[in-house]
Protein backbone atom coordinates (compact mmCIF):
# COMPACT_ATOMS: atom_id res chain seq x y z
CA UNK A 1 0.00 0.00 0.00
CA UNK A 2 1.25 3.72 -1.16
CA UNK A 3 2.69 5.62 1.80
CA UNK A 4 0.66 8.55 1.55
CA UNK A 5 2.57 11.84 2.52
CA UNK A 6 0.87 13.37 5.77
CA UNK A 7 -1.08 16.50 6.38
CA UNK A 8 -0.52 19.07 8.56
CA UNK A 9 -1.61 22.48 9.04
CA UNK A 10 0.81 24.74 7.29
CA UNK A 11 2.88 26.91 9.80
CA UNK A 12 1.20 30.22 10.65
CA UNK A 13 -1.07 29.94 7.79
CA UNK A 14 -4.97 29.04 7.41
CA UNK A 15 -4.36 26.29 5.12
CA UNK A 16 -2.68 22.41 4.96
CA UNK A 17 0.53 21.29 3.66
CA UNK A 18 1.96 17.73 3.60
CA UNK A 19 4.97 16.70 5.74
CA UNK A 20 7.61 18.00 3.24
CA UNK A 21 6.00 21.45 2.97
CA UNK A 22 3.54 21.20 0.02
CA UNK A 23 0.32 22.73 -0.41
CA UNK A 24 -2.98 20.61 -0.11
CA UNK A 25 -6.46 21.11 -0.59
CA UNK A 26 -9.09 19.09 1.31
CA UNK A 27 -11.79 18.55 -2.14
CA UNK A 28 -14.10 16.38 -1.85
CA UNK A 29 -17.46 15.58 -0.17
CA UNK A 30 -19.34 12.97 1.83
CA UNK A 31 -19.46 10.10 1.40
CA UNK A 32 -21.17 6.81 3.31
CA UNK A 33 -20.44 2.91 3.35
CA UNK A 34 -24.06 1.92 2.36
CA UNK A 35 -24.41 4.20 -0.74
CA UNK A 36 -24.59 2.83 -4.19
CA UNK A 37 -21.05 3.98 -5.30
CA UNK A 38 -19.34 1.86 -2.32
CA UNK A 39 -22.01 -1.08 -1.79
CA UNK A 40 -18.79 -3.25 -3.20
CA UNK A 41 -16.83 -2.34 -0.43
CA UNK A 42 -19.12 -4.85 1.79
CA UNK A 43 -18.43 -8.41 1.75
CA UNK A 44 -15.90 -7.20 -1.01
CA UNK A 45 -18.75 -7.98 -3.57
CA UNK A 46 -17.04 -5.97 -6.17
CA UNK A 47 -14.00 -3.49 -5.00
CA UNK A 48 -12.90 -3.61 -8.98
CA UNK A 49 -16.26 -1.01 -8.93
CA UNK A 50 -14.84 0.77 -6.04
CA UNK A 51 -11.64 0.78 -7.49
CA UNK A 52 -12.35 2.71 -10.32
CA UNK A 53 -15.27 5.29 -8.94
CA UNK A 54 -12.05 6.47 -6.52
CA UNK A 55 -9.93 6.78 -10.11
CA UNK A 56 -12.84 8.81 -11.03
CA UNK A 57 -12.89 10.58 -8.16
CA UNK A 58 -8.65 11.41 -8.42
CA UNK A 59 -9.27 12.31 -11.75
CA UNK A 60 -11.93 14.90 -11.12
CA UNK A 61 -9.83 16.73 -8.51
CA UNK A 62 -10.71 15.39 -5.65
CA UNK A 63 -8.09 14.85 -2.73
CA UNK A 64 -10.68 13.84 0.06
CA UNK A 65 -13.29 11.83 1.37
CA UNK A 66 -15.51 12.55 4.57
CA UNK A 67 -16.70 9.45 5.85
CA UNK A 68 -18.19 8.21 9.20
CA UNK A 69 -16.57 4.88 10.05
CA UNK A 70 -20.40 3.77 11.37
CA UNK A 71 -22.91 5.08 9.02
CA UNK A 72 -25.73 2.94 10.50
CA UNK A 73 -28.44 2.94 8.28
CA UNK A 74 -28.89 -0.31 8.54
CA UNK A 75 -28.20 -2.98 11.20
CA UNK A 76 -25.12 -4.71 9.32
CA UNK A 77 -22.95 -1.81 9.46
CA UNK A 78 -23.11 -0.98 13.41
CA UNK A 79 -18.95 -0.87 13.80
CA UNK A 80 -19.85 -2.90 16.77
CA UNK A 81 -21.85 -6.10 16.90
CA UNK A 82 -22.22 -5.29 21.08
CA UNK A 83 -20.15 -3.07 22.87
CA UNK A 84 -16.54 -3.32 22.56
CA UNK A 85 -16.87 -5.95 20.40
CA UNK A 86 -15.82 -5.01 16.32
CA UNK A 87 -17.75 -6.02 13.22
CA UNK A 88 -15.63 -7.95 11.36
CA UNK A 89 -17.26 -7.17 8.14
CA UNK A 90 -16.63 -3.53 8.83
CA UNK A 91 -12.70 -4.26 9.49
CA UNK A 92 -12.26 -6.37 6.20
CA UNK A 93 -14.30 -3.12 4.61
CA UNK A 94 -12.17 -0.61 6.17
CA UNK A 95 -9.10 -2.62 5.25
CA UNK A 96 -9.67 -2.33 1.94
CA UNK A 97 -10.90 1.52 1.65
CA UNK A 98 -7.99 2.43 2.77
CA UNK A 99 -5.75 0.64 1.20
CA UNK A 100 -7.78 1.32 -2.13
CA UNK A 101 -7.87 5.01 -0.98
CA UNK A 102 -4.05 5.31 -0.84
CA UNK A 103 -3.58 3.66 -4.07
CA UNK A 104 -5.34 6.10 -5.57
CA UNK A 105 -3.74 8.94 -3.43
CA UNK A 106 -6.68 10.17 -1.76
CA UNK A 107 -7.14 10.69 2.05
CA UNK A 108 -10.03 10.17 4.31
CA UNK A 109 -11.65 13.10 6.96
CA UNK A 110 -13.10 10.02 9.41
CA UNK A 111 -15.39 10.42 12.29
CA UNK A 112 -16.22 7.61 14.79
CA UNK A 113 -19.66 7.77 13.80
CA UNK A 114 -22.76 9.39 12.36
CA UNK A 115 -24.75 11.18 15.34
CA UNK A 116 -28.11 10.87 12.75
CA UNK A 117 -28.85 7.32 12.80
CA UNK A 118 -27.07 6.94 15.90
CA UNK A 119 -29.79 8.50 17.22
CA UNK A 120 -32.99 7.64 15.13
CA UNK A 121 -31.77 3.82 15.59
CA UNK A 122 -30.71 4.13 19.27
CA UNK A 123 -33.36 1.47 20.18
CA UNK A 124 -30.90 -0.98 18.28
CA UNK A 125 -27.86 0.26 18.73
CA UNK A 126 -25.15 -1.57 20.64
CA UNK A 127 -24.66 0.78 23.16
CA UNK A 128 -27.91 0.67 24.34
CA UNK A 129 -27.97 -0.76 27.86
CA UNK A 130 -31.49 -2.75 26.46
CA UNK A 131 -29.03 -4.35 23.93
CA UNK A 132 -25.98 -4.67 26.49
CA UNK A 133 -24.23 -1.58 26.22
CA UNK A 134 -23.27 1.10 28.82
CA UNK A 135 -25.79 3.67 28.27
CA UNK A 136 -29.57 4.24 29.42
CA UNK A 137 -30.57 7.33 26.88
CA UNK A 138 -29.13 8.43 24.11
CA UNK A 139 -29.31 12.42 25.71
CA UNK A 140 -25.84 11.18 27.17
CA UNK A 141 -24.07 9.67 24.41
CA UNK A 142 -21.83 12.50 24.81
CA UNK A 143 -20.81 12.69 28.49
CA UNK A 144 -21.75 9.06 29.71
CA UNK A 145 -18.21 7.66 30.81
CA UNK A 146 -18.98 4.07 29.36
CA UNK A 147 -19.71 5.27 25.91
CA UNK A 148 -16.84 7.31 26.42
CA UNK A 149 -14.35 4.93 26.85
CA UNK A 150 -15.95 3.03 23.97
CA UNK A 151 -15.25 6.05 21.14
CA UNK A 152 -12.04 6.10 23.07
CA UNK A 153 -11.37 2.31 22.36
CA UNK A 154 -12.91 2.87 19.33
CA UNK A 155 -10.41 5.64 17.87
CA UNK A 156 -7.31 3.75 19.36
CA UNK A 157 -8.68 0.65 17.20
CA UNK A 158 -9.08 2.47 14.18
CA UNK A 159 -5.48 4.63 14.46
CA UNK A 160 -3.73 1.42 15.67
CA UNK A 161 -5.05 -0.56 12.27
CA UNK A 162 -5.08 2.19 9.55
CA UNK A 163 -3.54 5.45 11.74
CA UNK A 164 -0.07 4.39 10.39
CA UNK A 165 -0.41 6.51 6.96
CA UNK A 166 -1.24 9.66 5.77
CA UNK A 167 -3.84 8.00 3.74
CA UNK A 168 -6.15 9.15 7.23
CA UNK A 169 -6.13 13.09 6.42
CA UNK A 170 -7.58 14.08 9.84
CA UNK A 171 -10.21 13.21 12.38
CA UNK A 172 -13.65 15.18 13.26
CA UNK A 173 -13.89 13.54 16.31
CA UNK A 174 -17.49 13.93 16.93
CA UNK A 175 -20.03 14.39 14.21
CA UNK A 176 -22.72 17.62 14.77
CA UNK A 177 -21.83 17.79 17.88
CA UNK A 178 -25.08 18.87 20.17
CA UNK A 179 -25.97 20.31 23.26
CA UNK A 180 -28.59 17.36 23.81
CA UNK A 181 -26.62 14.38 23.59
CA UNK A 182 -24.49 16.01 26.29
CA UNK A 183 -27.89 16.44 28.99
CA UNK A 184 -27.31 20.02 27.71
CA UNK A 185 -24.46 20.70 29.63
CA UNK A 186 -22.94 24.02 28.95
CA UNK A 187 -19.52 22.48 29.58
CA UNK A 188 -20.48 19.02 27.05
CA UNK A 189 -18.54 20.32 23.93
CA UNK A 190 -15.32 21.44 26.33
CA UNK A 191 -15.68 17.98 28.25
CA UNK A 192 -15.19 15.86 25.11
CA UNK A 193 -12.94 17.79 23.44
CA UNK A 194 -10.49 18.29 26.09
CA UNK A 195 -10.74 14.56 27.03
CA UNK A 196 -10.84 12.70 23.76
CA UNK A 197 -8.82 14.99 21.87
CA UNK A 198 -5.26 14.84 23.99
CA UNK A 199 -6.13 11.01 24.40
CA UNK A 200 -5.72 10.39 21.01
CA UNK A 201 -3.19 12.54 19.64
CA UNK A 202 -1.29 11.46 22.72
CA UNK A 203 -1.81 7.50 21.79
CA UNK A 204 -0.79 8.64 17.91
CA UNK A 205 2.68 10.18 19.39
CA UNK A 206 3.32 7.28 21.04
CA UNK A 207 2.56 4.59 17.68
CA UNK A 208 3.27 6.82 14.96
CA UNK A 209 5.45 9.74 16.45
CA UNK A 210 3.25 12.79 15.02
CA UNK A 211 -0.94 12.74 15.10
CA UNK A 212 -2.87 13.72 12.60
CA UNK A 213 -4.81 16.74 12.93
CA UNK A 214 -8.12 17.23 14.59
CA UNK A 215 -11.53 19.16 14.44
CA UNK A 216 -15.40 18.27 16.01
CA UNK A 217 -18.04 19.38 13.70
CA UNK A 218 -21.58 21.41 14.55
CA UNK A 219 -25.18 21.93 12.73
CA UNK A 220 -24.16 25.11 11.62
CA UNK A 221 -27.56 26.98 12.78
CA UNK A 222 -27.11 25.99 16.04
CA UNK A 223 -23.72 28.56 16.64
CA UNK A 224 -26.74 31.40 16.24
CA UNK A 225 -29.44 29.57 18.36
CA UNK A 226 -26.68 28.86 20.75
CA UNK A 227 -23.65 31.69 20.48
CA UNK A 228 -21.77 29.93 23.10
CA UNK A 229 -20.81 26.88 21.12
CA UNK A 230 -18.58 28.63 19.06
CA UNK A 231 -16.00 29.18 21.58
CA UNK A 232 -15.33 24.89 21.82
CA UNK A 233 -16.15 24.82 17.84
CA UNK A 234 -13.47 27.64 16.28
CA UNK A 235 -11.01 28.04 19.38
CA UNK A 236 -10.64 24.61 21.91
CA UNK A 237 -6.82 24.64 21.84
CA UNK A 238 -6.89 21.00 21.17
CA UNK A 239 -8.10 21.33 17.96
CA UNK A 240 -6.09 21.91 15.14
CA UNK A 241 -8.45 23.28 12.69
CA UNK A 242 -12.28 24.42 12.44
CA UNK A 243 -15.39 22.98 10.95
CA UNK A 244 -19.27 24.14 10.61
CA UNK A 245 -22.03 22.10 9.15
CA UNK A 246 -23.61 25.25 6.88
CA UNK A 247 -27.38 24.05 6.42
CA UNK A 248 -28.31 27.87 6.73
CA UNK A 249 -32.72 27.92 6.72
CA UNK A 250 -34.03 29.05 3.54
CA UNK A 251 -31.05 29.55 0.91
CA UNK A 252 -28.58 26.43 2.29
CA UNK A 253 -31.06 24.39 2.41
CA UNK A 254 -33.96 24.53 0.29
CA UNK A 255 -32.63 26.85 -2.58
CA UNK A 256 -34.91 28.92 -4.71
CA UNK A 257 -31.83 30.26 -6.81
CA UNK A 258 -28.41 29.40 -7.20
CA UNK A 259 -27.33 33.37 -6.13
CA UNK A 260 -28.78 33.51 -2.23
CA UNK A 261 -27.03 30.41 -1.13
CA UNK A 262 -23.65 31.50 -2.27
CA UNK A 263 -24.63 34.77 -0.47
CA UNK A 264 -24.99 32.87 2.33
CA UNK A 265 -21.69 30.93 2.32
CA UNK A 266 -19.70 34.04 2.11
CA UNK A 267 -21.24 35.47 4.79
CA UNK A 268 -21.08 32.24 6.86
CA UNK A 269 -17.33 31.65 6.33
CA UNK A 270 -16.63 35.54 7.22
CA UNK A 271 -18.58 35.08 10.39
CA UNK A 272 -16.33 31.63 11.16
CA UNK A 273 -13.26 33.64 10.35
CA UNK A 274 -14.21 35.94 12.67
CA UNK A 275 -14.64 33.45 15.36
CA UNK A 276 -11.27 32.14 14.77
CA UNK A 277 -7.76 33.52 16.83
CA UNK A 278 -5.10 31.95 15.54
CA UNK A 279 -5.51 31.81 12.14
CA UNK A 280 -6.42 27.76 12.18
CA UNK A 281 -8.05 26.59 8.65
CA UNK A 282 -11.01 26.59 8.23
CA UNK A 283 -13.75 24.49 5.72
CA UNK A 284 -17.12 23.58 5.64
CA UNK A 285 -17.63 20.01 6.02
CA UNK A 286 -21.40 19.45 5.22
CA UNK A 287 -23.94 21.72 3.41
CA UNK A 288 -26.34 20.87 0.95
CA UNK A 289 -30.24 21.32 0.44
CA UNK A 290 -30.92 18.78 2.65
CA UNK A 291 -34.87 20.51 3.54
CA UNK A 292 -35.47 20.16 -0.28
CA UNK A 293 -34.28 16.37 -0.42
CA UNK A 294 -35.44 15.17 3.39
CA UNK A 295 -38.40 16.83 4.00
CA UNK A 296 -39.63 17.62 0.67
CA UNK A 297 -38.26 14.48 -1.15
CA UNK A 298 -37.38 16.66 -4.19
CA UNK A 299 -34.43 16.07 -5.48
CA UNK A 300 -33.12 19.30 -7.66
CA UNK A 301 -33.20 18.70 -11.29
CA UNK A 302 -29.13 18.67 -12.64
CA UNK A 303 -29.09 21.88 -14.08
CA UNK A 304 -30.15 23.76 -11.01
CA UNK A 305 -27.82 21.93 -8.62
CA UNK A 306 -24.92 21.85 -10.96
CA UNK A 307 -25.04 25.81 -10.65
CA UNK A 308 -25.56 25.82 -7.04
CA UNK A 309 -22.75 23.09 -6.31
CA UNK A 310 -20.41 25.12 -8.34
CA UNK A 311 -21.59 28.96 -7.04
CA UNK A 312 -21.05 27.39 -3.21
CA UNK A 313 -17.63 25.78 -3.83
CA UNK A 314 -16.10 29.36 -5.33
CA UNK A 315 -17.36 31.41 -2.72
CA UNK A 316 -16.60 28.92 0.20
CA UNK A 317 -12.63 29.40 -1.35
CA UNK A 318 -12.97 32.96 -2.30
CA UNK A 319 -14.11 34.16 1.07
CA UNK A 320 -11.36 32.82 3.33
CA UNK A 321 -12.33 28.75 3.48
CA UNK A 322 -10.17 25.96 2.73
CA UNK A 323 -11.22 24.63 -0.46
CA UNK A 324 -14.86 24.62 -1.64
CA UNK A 325 -16.28 22.81 1.32
CA UNK A 326 -17.86 19.53 0.98
CA UNK A 327 -21.24 18.41 -0.33
CA UNK A 328 -23.54 16.19 1.72
CA UNK A 329 -25.15 14.64 -2.01
CA UNK A 330 -28.90 14.92 -0.92
CA UNK A 331 -29.65 13.32 -4.21
CA UNK A 332 -31.63 10.49 -5.19
CA UNK A 333 -29.13 8.23 -4.97
CA UNK A 334 -27.04 9.94 -2.91
CA UNK A 335 -24.35 10.88 -5.96
CA UNK A 336 -22.86 13.91 -6.80
CA UNK A 337 -23.48 14.70 -10.38
CA UNK A 338 -20.95 14.62 -13.39
CA UNK A 339 -20.86 18.63 -13.56
CA UNK A 340 -20.47 18.71 -9.71
CA UNK A 341 -16.81 16.37 -10.55
CA UNK A 342 -16.15 18.96 -13.90
CA UNK A 343 -16.69 21.55 -11.13
CA UNK A 344 -14.05 20.05 -8.40
CA UNK A 345 -11.88 19.40 -11.51
CA UNK A 346 -12.09 23.06 -12.13
CA UNK A 347 -11.20 24.02 -8.92
CA UNK A 348 -8.02 21.48 -8.44
CA UNK A 349 -6.83 22.80 -11.72
CA UNK A 350 -7.48 26.72 -10.81
CA UNK A 351 -5.01 25.97 -7.15
CA UNK A 352 -2.20 25.86 -8.03
CA UNK A 353 -2.19 29.59 -9.46
CA UNK A 354 -2.12 30.93 -5.46
CA UNK A 355 0.64 30.03 -2.95
CA UNK A 356 -1.63 28.62 -0.29
CA UNK A 357 1.66 28.19 2.24
CA UNK A 358 2.61 31.73 2.55
CA UNK A 359 -1.25 33.31 1.81
CA UNK A 360 -2.11 34.83 4.94
CA UNK A 361 -5.58 35.65 4.17
CA UNK A 362 -8.52 37.86 5.27
CA UNK A 363 -11.38 38.96 4.19
CA UNK A 364 -11.41 41.23 1.87
CA UNK A 365 -14.23 43.93 0.78
CA UNK A 366 -13.65 43.97 -3.04
CA UNK A 367 -15.53 47.63 -4.81
CA UNK A 368 -17.46 45.92 -7.62
CA UNK A 369 -18.56 49.12 -10.40
CA UNK A 370 -22.03 46.54 -11.10
CA UNK A 371 -24.20 46.25 -8.68
CA UNK A 372 -25.60 43.47 -10.09
CA UNK A 373 -22.59 41.72 -9.92
CA UNK A 374 -21.50 40.41 -6.37
CA UNK A 375 -18.25 39.80 -4.94
CA UNK A 376 -16.08 37.38 -2.51
CA UNK A 377 -12.00 37.99 -1.74
CA UNK A 378 -9.53 37.06 0.80
CA UNK A 379 -6.02 38.32 0.53
CA UNK A 380 -3.17 39.61 1.88
CA UNK A 381 -0.23 42.14 0.59
CA UNK A 382 0.71 40.03 -1.98
CA UNK A 383 -1.72 37.65 -3.06
CA UNK A 384 -5.65 37.38 -3.32
CA UNK A 385 -8.49 35.39 -4.35
CA UNK A 386 -11.52 36.59 -5.43
CA UNK A 387 -14.80 35.29 -7.09
CA UNK A 388 -16.99 38.00 -9.30
CA UNK A 389 -21.16 36.66 -9.68
CA UNK A 390 -23.47 37.87 -11.51
CA UNK A 391 -26.71 38.05 -9.51
CA UNK A 392 -29.27 39.62 -12.26
CA UNK A 393 -31.15 38.56 -14.35
CA UNK A 394 -32.33 35.35 -13.49
CA UNK A 395 -34.02 32.50 -15.69
CA UNK A 396 -37.31 31.33 -14.48
CA UNK A 397 -35.88 28.12 -12.71
CA UNK A 398 -33.61 30.07 -10.69
CA UNK A 399 -30.46 29.98 -12.15
CA UNK A 400 -28.04 32.86 -13.43
CA UNK A 401 -29.38 33.97 -17.61
CA UNK A 402 -25.77 34.21 -19.22
CA UNK A 403 -26.95 36.05 -22.21
CA UNK A 404 -26.68 39.86 -21.35
CA UNK A 405 -22.66 39.85 -20.67
CA UNK A 406 -21.69 42.58 -18.39
CA UNK A 407 -18.57 45.10 -18.10
CA UNK A 408 -17.11 45.30 -14.54
CA UNK A 409 -14.43 46.76 -12.99
CA UNK A 410 -13.47 45.73 -9.62
CA UNK A 411 -11.11 47.67 -7.05
CA UNK A 412 -9.08 45.38 -4.85
CA UNK A 413 -7.45 46.79 -1.93
CA UNK A 414 -4.59 45.32 0.67
CA UNK A 415 -2.53 44.78 -2.01
CA UNK A 416 1.17 45.88 -1.87
CA UNK A 417 1.98 48.76 -4.26
CA UNK A 418 3.85 47.34 -7.32
CA UNK A 419 3.01 44.87 -10.16
CA UNK A 420 0.86 41.78 -9.66
CA UNK A 421 -0.20 39.77 -11.89
CA UNK A 422 -4.22 38.63 -12.34
CA UNK A 423 -5.41 35.39 -13.80
CA UNK A 424 -9.05 35.49 -15.01
CA UNK A 425 -11.05 32.05 -14.68
CA UNK A 426 -14.10 30.64 -16.29
CA UNK A 427 -15.22 28.52 -13.36
CA UNK A 428 -18.06 26.70 -15.40
CA UNK A 429 -15.33 25.80 -18.10
CA UNK A 430 -12.67 25.19 -15.90
CA UNK A 431 -9.96 27.10 -17.82
CA UNK A 432 -8.00 30.13 -17.66
CA UNK A 433 -9.81 32.82 -19.67
CA UNK A 434 -6.70 35.79 -19.71
CA UNK A 435 -3.46 36.66 -17.20
CA UNK A 436 -2.52 40.35 -17.32
CA UNK A 437 -0.67 42.59 -15.01
CA UNK A 438 -2.16 44.98 -12.62
CA UNK A 439 -0.24 47.71 -11.02
CA UNK A 440 -1.65 48.36 -7.46
CA UNK A 441 -1.07 51.67 -5.86
CA UNK A 442 -2.08 53.10 -1.84
CA UNK A 443 -5.88 52.18 -2.73
CA UNK A 444 -5.14 48.53 -4.55
CA UNK A 445 -5.31 47.54 -7.71
CA UNK A 446 -8.04 48.09 -10.51
CA UNK A 447 -9.07 45.15 -13.11
CA UNK A 448 -11.63 45.44 -16.23
CA UNK A 449 -13.52 42.54 -17.58
CA UNK A 450 -16.31 41.27 -19.44
CA UNK A 451 -18.56 38.51 -17.77
CA UNK A 452 -21.50 36.48 -18.90
CA UNK A 453 -21.64 34.35 -15.73
CA UNK A 454 -19.26 33.95 -12.51
CA UNK A 455 -15.52 34.55 -13.00
CA UNK A 456 -12.78 33.67 -10.18
CA UNK A 457 -9.61 36.04 -9.99
CA UNK A 458 -5.95 34.92 -8.68
CA UNK A 459 -3.89 37.69 -8.02
CA UNK A 460 -0.23 37.25 -6.81
CA UNK A 461 3.04 39.69 -6.89
CA UNK A 462 4.68 39.60 -9.83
Amino acid sequence: MPDLAWIERAPGRPYFVTDAGASWTPIGQNDAISWIEWRGLMHRSDLGAVERHLAYLRDSGVTCLRFMLEYAETGEHFFEQRAGVYNPALIQLWDDLFRLAAEAGLRILLTPLDTYFNWVRWDLHPYNTVNGGPCPDRTSLLVHPGVRALVKARLAFVTQRWGGSGTLFAWDLWNEMHPVQGEDRPDCFDDYIGDVGPFLRNLELRLHGRAHPQCVSVFGPELHWKPWLNAPVFRHPALDFANNHFYEEGTIDDPQDTVAPALAVGRLVREALAEITDQRPFFDSEHGPIHTFKDHRITLPEPFDDEYFRHLQWAHLASGGAGGGMRWPNRNPHCLTPGMRRAQRSLADFLPLVDWSRFDRRPIDVLVSDPTVASFGCGDARQAVLLLLRTKPLLPDGRVDPTSPRRVSVRVPGLEPGQHRAVLWNTAQGCEISRRAVLADADGAEITLEMSADVAVAITRA
